[in-house]
């Protein structure tokens, strides 16, 4: 069955701003005294208002905020899409989906647009929840800013806090592995390699990609 809805994140789903990221937060770390790489392991999905007060003093998390929104604005000629969103979504429109990200508006249309990715009717970012993933709380607000139950959703995501969030949020979560490997994804319901593993929209050439760990798919959402 085809679901009602695409409920997508964006970095590291339709974006690949890996590079970006991580040198952001690597230069954050060295400015302000702190080890990056156990932020590296846990910020991916996250909102950076949720990350900073696990690595920096509360003194500083102003300060820190702001350097982290000027370093990844000048890093936005890092981004591009990760292969195969643009068809995935070309092949899908105009039917529902919806955007739900960890970051900021402006970066995220910023993102979007440095991928040459279309912006979606519904954008759901940090600045609109008071709990980021892996609460649900993104998810359920765009399922209902697009007049359908989560449960007749699919969730695309990347990090094994989006992961919780979408299974939270009632939605059928399938991980694209991309920055965590698929055992950090357990909890999906289906794990794929890449976009063109994707069974709702696909090319007819697309080959399993052994990337996926050989899971066995589902069904679909009902």
């Amino acid at each position: 069955m085809t679901p009602a809805a695409l409920l997508l994140d964006i970095d590291g789903t339709l974006v690949d701003s890996r590079e970006a990221v991580e040198a952001t937060w690597r230069l954050v770390a060295a400015e302000f005294g702190a080890d990056p790489e156990p932020i590296l392991a846990v910020c991916h999905g996250r909102r950076d208002d949720d990350v900073i007060p696990e690595f920096f003093a509360p003194a500083v998390a102003a300060t820190v905020a702001a350097r982290i929104t000027e370093l990844e604005t000048a890093y936005l000629p890092l981004v591009r899409p990760v292969p195969g969103a643009d068809e995935v979504l070309a092949g899908w429109r105009p039917r529902p989906w919806a955007a739900v990200t960890s970051g900021p508006r402006t970066l995220m249309r910023g993102r979007l647009a440095a991928a040459g990715l279309p912006v979606p009717p519904v954008l759901v970012t940090a600045e609109d929840v008071a709990r980021g993933k892996p609460d649900p709380e993104g998810f359920l607000l765009a399922s209902a800013a697009l007049g359908v139950a989560p449960a007749d959703c699919v969730v695309v995501e990347d990090s094994p806090a989006g992961v919780a969030a979408g299974k939270a949020a009632g939605g059928y979560v399938v991980a694209i592995v991309t920055t965590h490997g698929v055992t950090d994804l357990a909890g999906a319901d289906e794990v794929i390699g890449g976009w063109q593993e994707f069974r709702w929209v696909r090319s007819r050439s697309a080959r399993p990609s052994a990337a996926s760990g050989g899971r066995r798919r589902p069904p679909a959402p009902r």
